[in-house]
Protein backbone atom coordinates (compact mmCIF):
# COMPACT_ATOMS: atom_id res chain seq x y z
CA UNK A 1 0.00 0.00 0.00
CA UNK A 2 1.41 3.38 -1.00
CA UNK A 3 1.73 6.02 1.66
CA UNK A 4 1.06 9.73 1.68
CA UNK A 5 4.07 12.04 1.67
CA UNK A 6 4.04 15.12 3.85
CA UNK A 7 5.22 18.00 1.66
CA UNK A 8 4.82 20.99 3.94
CA UNK A 9 3.29 22.34 7.15
CA UNK A 10 2.01 25.78 8.16
CA UNK A 11 0.45 27.35 11.24
CA UNK A 12 -3.03 28.85 10.80
CA UNK A 13 -2.90 32.45 12.08
CA UNK A 14 -4.75 33.21 15.33
CA UNK A 15 -5.03 29.51 16.16
CA UNK A 16 -2.96 26.69 17.61
CA UNK A 17 -3.79 24.55 14.58
CA UNK A 18 -1.48 23.40 11.81
CA UNK A 19 -2.29 22.88 8.15
CA UNK A 20 -0.54 19.96 6.48
CA UNK A 21 -0.02 19.43 2.75
CA UNK A 22 0.19 15.81 1.58
CA UNK A 23 0.82 14.11 -1.74
CA UNK A 24 -0.64 10.66 -2.36
CA UNK A 25 -0.38 9.01 -5.77
CA UNK A 26 -2.20 11.37 -8.12
CA UNK A 27 -3.68 13.80 -5.61
CA UNK A 28 -2.75 16.48 -3.11
CA UNK A 29 -4.67 17.09 0.09
CA UNK A 30 -4.72 19.63 2.90
CA UNK A 31 -5.33 18.26 6.38
CA UNK A 32 -5.75 19.68 9.87
CA UNK A 33 -4.67 17.09 12.46
CA UNK A 34 -7.66 16.02 14.50
CA UNK A 35 -10.14 17.44 11.98
CA UNK A 36 -9.26 15.38 8.91
CA UNK A 37 -8.99 16.36 5.27
CA UNK A 38 -10.18 19.85 4.34
CA UNK A 39 -9.83 19.52 0.57
CA UNK A 40 -8.08 17.56 -2.12
CA UNK A 41 -7.15 18.07 -5.74
CA UNK A 42 -9.45 15.37 -7.13
CA UNK A 43 -12.77 16.55 -5.67
CA UNK A 44 -13.59 20.18 -6.35
CA UNK A 45 -16.96 20.38 -8.11
CA UNK A 46 -18.61 22.60 -5.50
CA UNK A 47 -15.64 24.99 -5.42
CA UNK A 48 -15.93 25.45 -9.19
CA UNK A 49 -19.71 25.84 -8.89
CA UNK A 50 -19.21 28.71 -6.43
CA UNK A 51 -17.46 30.74 -9.13
CA UNK A 52 -19.63 29.63 -12.05
CA UNK A 53 -22.88 30.49 -10.26
CA UNK A 54 -21.61 33.84 -8.98
CA UNK A 55 -20.35 34.89 -12.41
CA UNK A 56 -23.65 33.91 -14.02
CA UNK A 57 -25.58 36.01 -11.48
CA UNK A 58 -23.42 39.14 -11.76
CA UNK A 59 -24.37 39.65 -15.41
CA UNK A 60 -21.84 40.95 -17.92
CA UNK A 61 -20.27 44.11 -16.51
CA UNK A 62 -17.36 45.70 -18.36
CA UNK A 63 -14.02 44.85 -16.74
CA UNK A 64 -15.52 42.99 -13.76
CA UNK A 65 -13.64 42.80 -10.51
CA UNK A 66 -14.05 39.78 -8.25
CA UNK A 67 -12.87 38.92 -4.75
CA UNK A 68 -12.28 35.29 -3.81
CA UNK A 69 -12.00 34.66 -0.07
CA UNK A 70 -9.80 31.60 0.38
CA UNK A 71 -7.28 30.31 -2.16
CA UNK A 72 -7.21 26.69 -1.03
CA UNK A 73 -6.09 24.62 -4.01
CA UNK A 74 -7.05 27.30 -6.48
CA UNK A 75 -10.13 25.75 -8.09
CA UNK A 76 -12.56 28.58 -7.25
CA UNK A 77 -9.97 31.13 -8.32
CA UNK A 78 -9.38 29.30 -11.62
CA UNK A 79 -13.11 28.97 -12.32
CA UNK A 80 -13.62 32.68 -11.63
CA UNK A 81 -10.91 33.58 -14.13
CA UNK A 82 -12.46 31.29 -16.73
CA UNK A 83 -15.98 32.63 -16.28
CA UNK A 84 -15.33 36.34 -15.74
CA UNK A 85 -13.80 37.14 -19.12
CA UNK A 86 -10.55 38.56 -20.51
CA UNK A 87 -10.93 42.02 -18.95
CA UNK A 88 -11.59 40.80 -15.41
CA UNK A 89 -9.46 41.17 -12.32
CA UNK A 90 -9.72 38.45 -9.70
CA UNK A 91 -8.37 39.30 -6.26
CA UNK A 92 -7.77 36.22 -4.13
CA UNK A 93 -7.29 36.66 -0.39
CA UNK A 94 -5.50 33.90 1.53
CA UNK A 95 -4.86 34.03 5.26
CA UNK A 96 -2.07 31.45 5.35
CA UNK A 97 0.95 32.73 3.40
CA UNK A 98 2.33 29.25 2.89
CA UNK A 99 -0.79 28.21 0.97
CA UNK A 100 0.11 30.77 -1.70
CA UNK A 101 3.64 29.32 -1.85
CA UNK A 102 2.27 25.78 -2.07
CA UNK A 103 0.07 26.73 -5.02
CA UNK A 104 3.10 28.13 -6.82
CA UNK A 105 5.52 25.36 -5.91
CA UNK A 106 3.54 22.13 -5.54
CA UNK A 107 -0.16 22.11 -6.30
CA UNK A 108 -0.87 24.66 -9.02
CA UNK A 109 -1.09 22.24 -11.95
CA UNK A 110 -4.46 20.55 -11.18
CA UNK A 111 -6.21 23.96 -11.20
CA UNK A 112 -4.23 25.23 -14.20
CA UNK A 113 -1.84 27.54 -12.31
CA UNK A 114 -4.34 30.39 -11.80
CA UNK A 115 -1.83 32.48 -9.82
CA UNK A 116 0.21 32.82 -13.01
CA UNK A 117 -2.68 34.49 -14.82
CA UNK A 118 -1.98 38.24 -15.26
CA UNK A 119 -5.59 38.95 -14.25
CA UNK A 120 -4.87 37.64 -10.75
CA UNK A 121 -4.00 39.73 -7.72
CA UNK A 122 -3.00 38.03 -4.46
CA UNK A 123 -3.75 39.51 -1.05
CA UNK A 124 -2.07 37.70 1.85
CA UNK A 125 -4.20 38.28 4.91
CA UNK A 126 -7.76 38.15 6.19
CA UNK A 127 -10.37 38.66 3.46
CA UNK A 128 -12.22 40.85 5.97
CA UNK A 129 -9.52 43.49 5.45
CA UNK A 130 -10.25 43.52 1.70
CA UNK A 131 -13.96 43.97 2.33
CA UNK A 132 -13.42 46.86 4.72
CA UNK A 133 -10.98 48.61 2.37
CA UNK A 134 -12.91 48.29 -0.89
CA UNK A 135 -16.25 50.06 -0.68
CA UNK A 136 -17.99 49.53 -4.03
CA UNK A 137 -14.96 47.60 -5.27
CA UNK A 138 -16.34 44.30 -6.54
CA UNK A 139 -18.92 42.90 -8.92
CA UNK A 140 -18.79 39.57 -7.09
CA UNK A 141 -17.53 38.43 -3.69
CA UNK A 142 -16.97 34.68 -3.34
CA UNK A 143 -16.44 33.39 0.19
CA UNK A 144 -15.17 29.87 0.81
CA UNK A 145 -13.77 30.56 4.25
CA UNK A 146 -13.60 28.03 7.07
CA UNK A 147 -16.53 25.59 6.95
CA UNK A 148 -19.12 28.18 5.92
CA UNK A 149 -21.25 30.42 8.15
CA UNK A 150 -20.44 28.34 11.24
CA UNK A 151 -16.69 28.68 11.63
CA UNK A 152 -14.98 25.63 13.11
CA UNK A 153 -11.30 26.39 12.50
CA UNK A 154 -10.79 30.08 13.32
CA UNK A 155 -13.32 31.94 15.45
CA UNK A 156 -12.47 35.29 13.85
CA UNK A 157 -14.09 34.00 10.66
CA UNK A 158 -17.51 34.21 12.31
CA UNK A 159 -17.40 37.98 11.70
CA UNK A 160 -17.68 37.48 7.93
CA UNK A 161 -21.10 35.88 8.35
CA UNK A 162 -22.38 38.16 11.09
CA UNK A 163 -24.76 41.07 10.48
CA UNK A 164 -21.82 43.47 10.67
CA UNK A 165 -19.73 41.43 8.26
CA UNK A 166 -22.59 41.07 5.80
CA UNK A 167 -23.20 44.83 5.91
CA UNK A 168 -19.54 45.44 5.05
CA UNK A 169 -19.73 42.87 2.22
CA UNK A 170 -22.84 44.56 0.87
CA UNK A 171 -21.06 47.93 0.89
CA UNK A 172 -18.10 46.39 -0.97
CA UNK A 173 -20.34 45.32 -3.88
CA UNK A 174 -20.93 47.39 -6.97
CA UNK A 175 -24.53 47.92 -8.18
CA UNK A 176 -25.89 44.59 -9.39
CA UNK A 177 -23.11 42.71 -7.63
CA UNK A 178 -23.48 39.33 -5.98
CA UNK A 179 -22.25 37.79 -2.74
CA UNK A 180 -21.68 34.04 -3.04
CA UNK A 181 -21.04 31.91 0.04
CA UNK A 182 -19.96 28.25 0.17
CA UNK A 183 -20.97 26.04 3.07
CA UNK A 184 -20.55 22.41 4.05
CA UNK A 185 -24.13 22.35 5.36
CA UNK A 186 -27.43 24.25 5.52
CA UNK A 187 -27.89 27.14 7.93
CA UNK A 188 -31.34 28.62 8.55
CA UNK A 189 -29.92 31.30 10.84
CA UNK A 190 -27.62 32.49 8.07
CA UNK A 191 -30.62 32.71 5.71
CA UNK A 192 -32.24 35.01 8.24
CA UNK A 193 -29.12 37.14 8.68
CA UNK A 194 -28.84 37.65 4.92
CA UNK A 195 -32.39 39.01 4.85
CA UNK A 196 -31.79 41.22 7.87
CA UNK A 197 -28.63 42.56 6.21
CA UNK A 198 -30.65 43.67 3.18
CA UNK A 199 -29.97 40.81 0.78
CA UNK A 200 -32.36 38.75 -1.26
CA UNK A 201 -30.84 35.32 -1.68
CA UNK A 202 -31.24 31.88 -3.11
CA UNK A 203 -29.66 28.69 -1.82
CA UNK A 204 -28.40 26.04 -4.25
CA UNK A 205 -27.35 22.50 -3.39
CA UNK A 206 -24.26 21.29 -5.25
CA UNK A 207 -22.16 18.15 -5.22
CA UNK A 208 -18.39 17.97 -4.94
CA UNK A 209 -18.04 15.29 -7.62
CA UNK A 210 -18.53 16.05 -11.30
CA UNK A 211 -20.92 13.12 -11.63
CA UNK A 212 -23.26 14.65 -9.07
CA UNK A 213 -22.17 12.35 -6.27
CA UNK A 214 -20.85 12.92 -2.78
CA UNK A 215 -21.92 15.03 0.15
CA UNK A 216 -24.33 17.92 -0.32
CA UNK A 217 -22.71 21.33 -0.23
CA UNK A 218 -24.60 24.62 -0.17
CA UNK A 219 -24.08 27.91 -1.98
CA UNK A 220 -25.92 31.13 -1.21
CA UNK A 221 -26.21 33.72 -3.97
CA UNK A 222 -27.24 37.09 -2.54
CA UNK A 223 -28.04 40.46 -4.13
CA UNK A 224 -28.67 43.70 -2.27
CA UNK A 225 -32.34 44.71 -2.10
Amino acid sequence: MSRSTLLAEARIPDTAKSLLLYEHKDKFSMVIPGRGELMNSRVHGSEKALADLACARMGQPAAPRLLVGGLGMGFTHAAALAAAGPDAEVVVAELVPEVVDWNREFIGEPAGHPLSDPRSTVFIGDVAACLRAERGGFNAILLDVDNGPKAVIRRENDWLYSLEGLAVARAALRPGGVLAVWSAGPDVQFDNRLRRAGFRSEQIVVRPHRAGKGARHYIWLAHAN
